[in-house]
């Protein structure tokens, strides 16, 4: 008889977790948003302590509109 280990997540919350991210990014192209600076962006200011009533804001879509507006000023 064998012994299994499970060590983290099993194979569909990885897969979840996966489809998560690969949708993220294709949003972020759709938008023009160069995801390697969208993603190194948000993740700061999640760990930052971002308060969650705002998470909308860090949307990709918002995200590039945020950017465009600083720019201009």
């Amino acid at each position: 008889m064998s012994e299994t280990r499970h060590y983290g997540p099993g194979p569909d919350e990885g897969a979840e977790n996966w489809a998560c991210i690969a949708s993220l990014i294709e949003t972020c192209k759709l938008c023009g948003v160069e995801p390697q600076a969208y993603l190194t962006d948000v993740l700061t200011r999640l760990v930052n302590l971002w308060p969650a009533s705002r998470l909308d804001e860090l949307m990709p879509w918002a995200w590039i509109a945020e950017r465009a507006n600083g720019l201009a000023a």
